[in-house]
């Protein structure tokens, strides 16, 4: 949590801050769902961004059973 928080803070809070609760709102949402999660590449992740990640994870797991 600590460095989302971080990340947030410097990558995309501007330094003068938000004129308002409503822009500060919908631009840290934009964040987190658009930048964060489906662009922003993460070490952990050997660069990619999470949703990418998790897709080629699930995309490559077996499943444990079969509906047919």
């Amino acid at each position: 949590m600590e460095r989302f928080f971080r990340s947030l803070k410097t990558e995309w809070v501007p330094e003068s801050g938000y004129t308002s609760f409503l822009e500060a709102k919908k631009s840290i949402a934009n964040f987190i769902t658009g930048y964060y999660g489906q662009i922003r590449p993460h070490q952990h992740n050997d660069g990619l961004a999470p949703n990418k990640a998790e897709e080629i994870y699930f995309n490559s797991s077996k499943s444990a059973t079969s509906f047919t």
